[in-house]
């Protein structure tokens, strides 16, 4: 069987988030609002910062979905309503689950902060299932060398997992839905196929490099629901991401912070929000 084939290619948006960091988002943009069970894709960076000026999102609420953080360069902290406290540096993965509801920030160190200094990563959101919207919050965090790889295509192409199963390797994080997170580094000539289930989202962002199909730097390749494999492939040096994952095929309702399946659940979370009772109406066995 041949390789899936591409459906569309889509070029970020530039935009200002958090205390006024600058991202790149393929998606949520007009016209492409998600793409499920994935809520949003934002490329953090790369930016250099000066003594005093690194930005982060200072503490704001979540409730029925899971924010995840992937961090190239720099170092950020991690402080939630649920007690849970981790730095990140380059090559470390955070993976929260806000469920029924959290306050959380992600501020860069006080030393990237006083020393200034170069910050990249990715920021991902995965839509949870309405059945699991109101589960109690949970924090996953993983240093690059938890990260289990593989190395594919006599040593041309280095994956890094996350989560879900590629390359004969599993991801340490435990996802909620069925989800595959991998990074690859494609150095010249390299070629890596990795198989998807038919009728799961299957999507490629470019980082770096380019890669056979015309995706560049700042592009997302999201490709059919079913078919063969995804094919990564470059000429040259490429760094991608490759997200996976099972539709969850269900009514979004979401508007800032908050996604749930309609818009009483919307509602409801904006008054908890307001009432301060957000992040204490998990239930404890769930």
């Amino acid at each position: 069987m041949g390789a899936r084939a591409i459906r569309w290619v889509h070029t970020a948006l530039e935009t200002v988030e958090g205390g006024g960091f600058r991202v790149r988002r393929p998606f949520p943009v007009p016209g492409l609002e998600h793409l499920d069970p994935f809520l949003l894709l934002d490329e953090m960076g790369p930016t250099t910062y000066g003594p005093g000026e690194a930005k982060g999102a200072p503490t704001h609420p979540h409730r029925g979905f899971e924010t995840v953080t992937l961090l190239f360069e720099g170092s950020m902290e991690h402080v939630d309503s649920a007690g849970n406290r981790g730095v990140l540096h380059p090559g470390d993965v955070q993976w929260m689950t806000a469920g029924a509801g959290v306050l959380h920030s992600e501020e860069p160190t006080r030393e990237l902060l006083e020393q200034g200094g170069r910050m990249h990563g990715v920021r991902l959101w995965v839509n949870l299932p309405a059945a699991r919207k109101m589960t109690r919050p949970r924090y996953q965090g993983f240093m690059a060398d938890e990260l289990p790889g593989a190395v594919i295509d006599d040593g041309r192409v280095l994956a890094t997992i996350v989560a879900g199963e590629a390359f004969g390797v599993t991801g340490p994080v435990e996802t909620t839905s069925p989800v595959t997170y991998v990074r690859l580094t494609v150095r010249p000539r390299g070629r890596a196929e990795l198989p998807v289930p038919d009728g799961h989202t299957a999507l490629v962002y470019v980082l770096r490099g380019s890669i056979e199909g015309g995706a560049s730097a700042g592009q997302l390749v999201e490709y059919e629901r079913t078919g063969g494999p995804i094919v990564v492939a470059s000429d040259g040096e490429a760094e991608v991401l490759v997200l996976a994952g099972a539709p969850l095929g269900e009514p979004i309702a979401r508007y800032g912070p908050f996604v749930m399946n309609t818009r009483a659940e919307l509602i409801q979370a904006f008054e908890d929000y307001e009432r301060g009772t957000l992040a204490t109406t998990a239930p404890l066995g769930a």
